[in-house]
């Protein structure tokens, strides 16, 4: 009896062991990534990321990134400019005009974490305007809903007052 038991628990336990390895398959396993290269980055370490002038200067940090609907990358938004945050102004940055340097190029990391030369994940950005350049570009607005109807009735506003 006790040998019966035991054969049955050991077959039981082999279709149960083949039926969940069948289960943890995806039925699309194309769309899934295994793992990380070494031309490949990953935006937790990619947020924060100096970014460099023409002449290897800091000039702005890795605030955000934007990307569209399909998952293309759009671009990256720098902070430029201020102290500690204070006085920053986030500037849209398309990807293409960004070119990856390795991490021991530049000034230090203003954030203070370690980076090691021999890690090809660990980068720093380059671009070629400089600090004041971008200090002058566009100031990146992220979307709210209802500030252009706002702006629509501030504009209409200042229209009525005028003609007072």
């Amino acid at each position: 009896m006790f040998k019966t038991l035991m054969i049955s628990a050991a077959i039981s336990a082999l279709m149960v062991s083949g039926a969940l390895a069948q289960a943890d398959k995806p039925a699309d396993s194309g769309k899934f990534i295994a793992s990380q290269s070494t031309d490949q980055w990953v935006f937790s370490k990619f947020k924060g990321t100096d970014v460099l002038g023409p002449d290897n200067a800091h000039i702005g940090n890795v605030n955000d990134m934007l990307f569209d609907k399909q998952g293309k990358i759009l671009g990256l938004i720098v902070g430029v400019g201020g102290f500690l945050g204070i006085g920053e102004k986030n500037v849209a940055i398309d990807m293409s005009a960004f070119q990856p340097v390795p991490a021991s190029t530049g000034s230090s990391s203003s954030s203070g974490t370690a980076t090691r030369s021999d890690d090809p994940t660990m980068v720093k950005l380059k671009v070629s305007w400089t600090k004041d350049q971008l200090k002058n570009a566009p100031d990146f607005q992220y979307y709210r809903q209802g500030a252009n109807s706002a702006a629509r009735v501030a504009l209409t506003t200042e229209k009525d007052i005028s003609v007072w």
